[in-house]
């Protein structure tokens, strides 16, 4: 599989560390509930589709990207970085 960086242009997987679902970026406050807590750390979808993952550009321009692909085609459909998605708590 390559992954389109938009700093670097295209790129084999290997370059890249895979962190998880890109829904990590809205973790819960410290002075949230436990089960606010609970539910972002233990319960995960498993879904056939579309979704977006955080993949950090490890061997590359040292970059965070939220890269939204298909779980059933493999297919990858849109490339960004984290800073530009807006989603990033000060």
């Amino acid at each position: 599989m390559r992954i389109l960086c938009p700093n670097c242009g295209e790129r084999d997987i290997r370059e890249f560390y895979y962190r998880g679902s890109a829904q990590d970026l809205h973790r819960p406050n410290l002075e949230d509930s436990l089960s606010d807590w609970h539910e972002f750390l233990h319960l995960r979808d498993n879904t056939a589709g579309e979704i977006r993952d955080l993949w950090y550009h490890e061997k590359g321009c040292n970059s965070w990207l939220v890269v939204t692909r298909n779980t059933v085609t493999h297919e990858i459909i849109k490339t960004e970085l984290v800073k530009n998605t807006g989603e990033v708590r000060a």
